[in-house]
C-alpha cells in the first residue's frame, strides 16, 4: 500500500472573487471547476489547476466569507508548494511579485532546490520550487493568462506539515502511506529539529512532504488562508477500495469511502490532527464538461442537481473576469 504523491491541497478563502483573481490573473492556473462545498452547498469550491486538471496539480479553496485571521501554530499544514521548471522562472516570479505587490521572499535554499516563498492576499503560505523534472510529471501548462509556458507553474509540491512531535507523524507517513524518509535540512527557527523530507510515488517535489517539528508555536487557529487539508493520490479503483479497510485495521477512524464524483475519496486523522484524504485519480474533472469549457458554469454532482434552482439562489454572484 503506497499513496503516489500530492492529489490536491484544500485550503480556506473569505472572499472568492479576489482568491479567483490571484490565482488566475497573477499565478494563471486555470479555474477547471467552479463547484460548491458538497457537505455546505451554499458557498463555493473553486478548483484551480493546470490546463486539463490534472491530478497533483490541484489547489482548491472553499468560501467562507465569514473566515477570520489565522494565527499560525502546530497541527498545520504550513506551506504549499507550487512547481516551476527553472532558475529561469524563479525570476520572472520574483519581477511579476513585484509587479503585483505580492509578498515574497527571495530565493532561498531548501533541500538542494532553489525556492521563492511568497502569499496571497489573506496571507496562503506557499511557494515556488524549481523541479528539474525527473520525479512525478509536469502537469500541462494553462497558457491562456498572460504566463509565459516557459515560466508557468506546472503542479504542486512540496506540502510542509507542522507538528509539535515529529514521531508519530512521520511512522503514519512511512508506514501507513508508504513514504520512504530521504533527509533533513537545516530548519527556518534556529534551536528547532531539523526538518525531515519524506517521498512516495516517482519522487521529486511532487511527491515530498516536509515535516517541521516546532516546539515553540501554539497550535493553529485556522481561518482565511490557511489550509484545510491535504490529499495523496491512490491510482486506481481497485487500491481505493482497500485503503478503508487497511486504514481502520491499523486504527484510525476514516470517512469511509465518499465519492465526490470527480474523484473518490477516504478521509482520516494522523496522531497530530492533521486531515489526511485519499483520492483517485480518475473520473476527473472533465466528467461533465467539455476539457475547453472546464471551470465556466456552476457545475453540481448528481446527487446535487435536483437542488440546482436552490443553490443557485443561495450563492452570491462571482465577479469573475475571464
Amino acid at each position: 500500500m503506497q499513496v503516489a504523491g500530492i492529489h490536491h491541497v484544500s485550503a480556506i478563502t473569505a472572499n472568492a472573487d479576489k482568491n479567483h483573481d490571484f490565482f488566475t490573473r497573477i499565478l494563471g492556473m486555470r479555474l477547471v471547476k467552479k463547484s460548491v462545498n458538497q457537505d455546505n452547498p451554499s458557498s463555493y469550491h473553486l478548483f484551480y489547476a493546470d490546463a486539463v486538471g490534472t491530478p497533483g496539480t490541484d489547489m482548491t479553496y472553499f468560501d467562507i466569507p465569514m473566515a477570520g485571521r489565522t494565527y499560525p501554530g502546530v497541527t498545520s499544514i504550513s506551506n504549499t508548494g507550487f512547481r516551476v521548471p527553472s532558475s529561469e522562472a524563479l525570476d520572472y516570479w520574483l519581477e511579476r511579485f513585484g509587479e503585483y505587490g505580492v509578498p515574497h521572499g527571495k530565493k532561498t535554499q531548501r533541500f538542494g532546490r532553489e525556492t521563492v516563498e511568497f502569499q496571497d492576499f489573506e496571507g496562503s503560505r506557499l511557494m515556488l520550487v524549481v523541479d528539474n523534472g525527473e520525479g512525478i510529471p509536469f502537469g500541462v501548462p494553462w497558457t491562456q493568462q498572460s504566463v509565459p509556458e516557459e515560466f508557468a507553474i506546472r503542479g504542486l509540491g512540496p506540502v510542509r506539515l507542522t507538528v509539535r512531535k515529529s514521531e508519530r507523524t512521520a511512522k503514519v507517513l512511512t508506514d501507513i502511506l508508504g513514504f520512504t524518509k530521504i533527509g533533513t535540512y537545516t530548519p527556518e527557527v534556529e534551536g528547532q529539529p531539523e526538518i525531515i523530507v519524506f517521498s512516495t510515488g516517482d519522487g521529486g517535489p511532487g511527491g515530498e512532504i516536509h515535516l517541521e517539528e516546532r516546539s515553540d508555536l501554539p497550535p493553529e487557529r485556522p481561518g482565511r488562508g490557511s489550509v484545510h487539508h491535504v490529499a495523496f493520490r491512490v491510482k486506481t479503483y481497485e487500491e481505493y477500495h482497500k485503503w478503508n479497510d487497511y486504514l481502520r485495521a491499523n486504527g484510525f477512524q476514516t470517512s469511509g469511502e465518499v465519492d465526490r464524483y470527480y474523484f473518490k475519496a477516504i478521509y482520516f486523522r494522523e496522531p497530530n490532527g492533521i486531515l489526511f484524504e485519499l483520492s483517485t485519480d480518475e473520473p476527473g474533472f472533465a466528467t461533465d464538461e467539455k476539457a475547453e469549457e472546464l471551470g465556466r458554469a456552476l457545475a453540481l454532482p448528481p446527487f446535487l442537481e435536483p437542488r440546482r434552482k436552490e443553490i443557485e439562489g443561495s450563492l452570491r454572484p462571482l465577479e469573475i473576469n475571464r
